[in-house]
């Protein structure tokens, strides 16, 4: 079926599929590490391996297939390649363009992971870094230097919920020759298009909001390039960071109710940062929608919603933050976000805890900043939670 005209749930719903020979509603699971090739016994009249086909699920299979065409009709993409976790695309994307005497250019509040695959390891092989405040163009604009070969931006940034002028950054970096990858984890598709603002490849994690059960692992590239894709689709084989069959299935399961379960999160997002921003226990909230946010007015103009995310401050720092996480009760206290289910975490004593005070705050992570990651429930039940946590700071 032809989508491309379709609005963006119906692609949600329908991109991709195709139906097996049994008329499946449904794509199937082909939970196959190899496929048979075809041979003069059964009809053929070319020799194996010469017709087009599956031959190995690392190189393609069906299922795969499904989920990343549904996800590049998505983000006007000319193609996808989905990788067996978040880090498998982030891996593969610098392996595909960073080589040795590279530079990279990246948002400084980026996943720490990611950052630190080019600080801890590419550096071994003569690749170097500049992270920064990517909303600062001008901070930008003078980092890039005549060796950068990529500009790599998360935003809303994690967990520091900057927000990054992506078609003003790709037009800085086409100009001096370099790429821009964006990861559109925090917004999802749904909410984001950063090729459609002129980067050069998306990524997720689609362990997130894209399959948004919290049952999977698994990332996702796009690219409005052909030659691009290819590039990318063959350092994924080699890396051998492909996506099984079953997580496939997952994925694209979950991507279908994309609309509705973002739709629903942050219309209660909303409510609980006001009441926050309210909170006499609460130094500062950072939502993207709230007016109070740096940049909620270049949010308005890049972005068709505000998301389910909230960063805050509480009073009392380190210790204050940790009372905070012994005392939420619906709330699960975890890692990771995009669920149904809210999760909260205090990044200074949890996600970040390895990392130097000093090193924290210039990744603008201070002592009692509090990710929350809002679900699906009911609004007034989880501004109860936050109300008896928060009485007992």
């Amino acid at each position: 079926m032809d989508t491309k005209h379709l609005g963006v749930n119906s692609k949600l719903v329908h991109a991709g599929s195709v139906h097996d020979a049994y008329g499946s509603a449904t794509v199937p699971i082909y939970q196959t590490s190899t496929f048979a090739f075809a041979n003069a016994q059964n009809g053929a009249d070319r020799f194996a391996g010469q017709a087009d086909g599956y031959i190995y699920t690392r190189l393609g299979n069906p299922t795969i297939d499904a989920l990343e065409r549904q996800v590049a009709e998505i983000e006007n993409a000319c193609g996808a390649v989905a990788t067996s976790s978040g880090m498998g695309a982030v891996s593969t994307l610098y392996m595909a363009l960073l080589s040795q005497g590279a530079h990279l250019v990246g948002t400084a509040s980026v996943y720490g992971p990611s950052r630190g695959l080019i600080e801890k390891h590419f550096s071994r092989f003569g690749v170097t870094c500049t992270f920064l405040d990517t909303s600062n163009l001008d901070a930008v604009r003078c980092a890039i230097r005549p060796n950068t070969r990529l500009v790599y931006l998360e935003t809303p940034s994690n967990p520091a919920m900057i927000v990054s002028d992506i078609q003003a950054i790709a037009a800085i970096a086409h100009e001096r020759g370099c790429l821009v990858a964006v990861d559109n984890t925090f917004a999802s598709p749904y909410l984001q298009r950063p090729l459609d603002l002129g980067a050069d490849v998306v990524l997720h994690s689609v362990t997130k909001f894209i399959n948004g059960h919290a049952d999977v692992v698994g990332g996702i590239l796009a690219a409005r390039d052909e030659a691009l894709c290819k590039s990318l689709r063959t350092m994924m084989i080699g890396l051998g960071c492909n996506m099984d069959p079953h997580q496939a299935y997952l994925v694209h399961r979950g991507l279908k109710t994309l609309g509705i379960r973002v739709e629903r999160a942050q219309a209660t997002a909303i409510r609980i940062a006001q009441w926050l921003e309210a909170h006499p226990k609460v130094e500062w909230v950072r939502y993207i929608g709230l007016p109070s946010h740096p940049q909620h007015e270049l949010a308005k103009r890049q972005m068709s919603g505000f998301g389910s995310m909230i960063s805050f401050e509480v009073k009392g720092g380190l210790e204050a933050g940790r009372v905070l996480m012994d005392n939420v009760r619906l709330a699960t206290l975890a890692v990771s976000l995009g669920g149904v289910e809210t999760l909260v975490e205090h990044p200074a004593s949890m996600t970040h805890a390895g990392m130097s005070p000093e090193a924290r705050l210039g990744a603008d992570i201070t002592d009692g900043l509090v990710r929350y990651s809002v679900g699906i429930e009911d609004a007034e039940d989880l501004i109860a939670d936050l109300k008896q946590a928060l009485e007992r700071v």
